[in-house]
C-alpha cells in the first residue's frame, strides 16, 4: 500500500494536469456563458502547458550548458551529455503560452462583439436571438 501511495504522490504534477484538464473540459461543455467557456479553454491550454513541461522534466539532470575548458576530454563531455535536461519541451511551451494568450485575446474580443450585438453572453439566449431574426 505503502508503494502506491508514494507513487501516487510521486505524480502528482500528472495528477494536477488530470484534474485541471477535467476541469477546463467540465466548463467548456457544461457552462452556457460565453466568458466561463472561454475561461474553460484557458484552464485546458494551461493543463497542456504543465503537461508537456513534466514530460521534460528528468531526475538529477543538469542544465544543457557545455563548458569548454583546459584538458577536457571531448569522449567524458559527451557521456555526460546523458545527464542534461532536454530544453525543447520548454522552448515549445513558451511559443503556446504566447498562442494561448493570442487565443485569448481574439475569443475576448470576439465575446465583446456578440454582447454588443445581442446584449447577453448566454449561449441560449444568443441561439434564441439569431433564430428570431
Amino acid at each position: 500500500m505503502d508503494e502506491v501511495l508514494a507513487f501516487l504522490v510521486s505524480k502528482v504534477n500528472y495528477w494536477a494536469f488530470i484534474a485541471l484538464m477535467m476541469v477546463g473540459l467540465y466548463a467548456m461543455i457544461a457552462k452556457k456563458n460565453c466568458v466561463k467557456k472561454i475561461i474553460g479553454m484557458n484552464i485546458m491550454q494551461t493543463a497542456i502547458i504543465l503537461f508537456f513541461i513534466s514530460s521534460g522534466a528528468k531526475e538529477n539532470a543538469t542544465l544543457p550548458i557545455i563548458i569548454h575548458g583546459n584538458g577536457h576530454d571531448h569522449a567524458a563531455a559527451a557521456v555526460e551529455a546523458s545527464q542534461y535536461i532536454n530544453p525543447l519541451p520548454h522552448v515549445l511551451m513558451l511559443t503556446a503560452i504566447v498562442v494561448a494568450v493570442a487565443t485569448l485575446g481574439v475569443a475576448l474580443a470576439l465575446v465583446i462583439k456578440i454582447y454588443q450585438q445581442y446584449q447577453t453572453l448566454e449561449e441560449d439566449e444568443i441561439m434564441e436571438k439569431i433564430q428570431g431574426m
